[in-house]
């Protein structure tokens, strides 16, 4: 019987130190996830046109495609970076 009761006793006693020897009295805060990668790109380049010779189609369809690349590399970033400060406040909110 006595060594049931030893048993049980070190299982306590083991229990007992695991659970007090994972608590801190330190405040833990986790830092907020920096921006991957991908969204730290810069947007492509605007295309040129080459030659001395330029149609106006030519001319027409670079500019089209540059504003149309412009506009929407520069709405997915305005986008992305209000999405992620506004993230980042409100992670440094929550105590």
């Amino acid at each position: 019987m006595s060594l049931i009761r030893l048993s049980i006793l070190v299982i306590f006693i083991v229990l007992a130190f695991l659970i007090t020897a994972c608590s801190t009295a330190v405040p833990l805060t986790q830092k907020f996830p920096d921006a991957p990668d991908m969204f730290k790109e810069k947007c492509p380049e605007l295309k040129t046109i080459a030659g001395e010779k330029i149609t106006i189609i030519e001319f027409t369809k670079t500019v089209s495609e540059n504003y149309t690349t412009y506009h929407q590399c520069a709405g997915r970033t305005a986008a992305w970076i209000d999405w992620y400060n506004q993230q980042k406040k409100i992670w440094e909110q929550v105590p």
